[in-house]
C-alpha cells in the first residue's frame, strides 16, 4: 500500500499515524494481537463482524506497514500465526488510550449497547 508523503504540514504525525490505523478493522485487530499471538481463525472468531476477504486485506496491509509479523509454519495444513512487531508493540499505548476513551464515552457511541425497552402491555377488554 502506497503511503502519502505528510511532510511538512501541520499535524503531519498525526495524520501519518492515522494513516497507518486507519479504517474499521486495523485497531481492532492490533487490539486483539496485544493479547499475544493469534491464527487468522482466532482473529476471524473474535471478531465475527469481519468478512473472510477483510480480515486478509487488512492483515497483508499491516503486515506490510511492518506492525504485524506472519510466520507460516511448513506443515500440512498450513497453519499461519499473526503477532505484533516491535513497531506495532509502540502502538500499544494508542490502542489501549483509544480503548480508555471509548469505554468512557460508550453511551454515546453506536457500538454501545441498546437500551432495555420494556414491552408496553394492551390494556385488557372487559368482558
Amino acid at each position: 500500500m502506497k503511503r502519502r508523503n505528510f511532510a511538512r504540514r501541520p499535524g503531519c504525525s498525526v495524520e501519518a499515524t492515522l494513516d497507518l490505523i486507519d479504517g474499521k478493522w486495523k485497531g481492532v485487530i492490533l487490539y486483539h494481537l496485544q493479547g499475544g499471538t493469534q491464527r487468522f481463525g482466532e482473529l476471524r472468531r473474535v471478531m465475527p463482524g469481519i468478512t473472510q476477504r477483510m480480515l486478509t486485506k487488512q492483515l497483508r496491509a499491516l503486515e506490510e506497514d511492518k506492525l504485524v509479523i506472519r510466520k507460516v509454519y511448513a506443515e500440512v495444513p498450513p497453519r499461519v500465526e499473526y503477532t505484533l512487531s516491535e513497531l506495532g508493540e509502540s502502538l500499544r499505548p494508542v490502542i489501549d488510550i483509544l480503548k480508555t476513551w471509548g469505554e468512557s464515552h460508550q453511551q454515546r457511541l453506536s457500538c454501545a449497547p441498546a437500551p432495555k425497552v420494556e414491552p408496553v402491555k394492551k390494556p385488557q377488554r372487559a368482558a
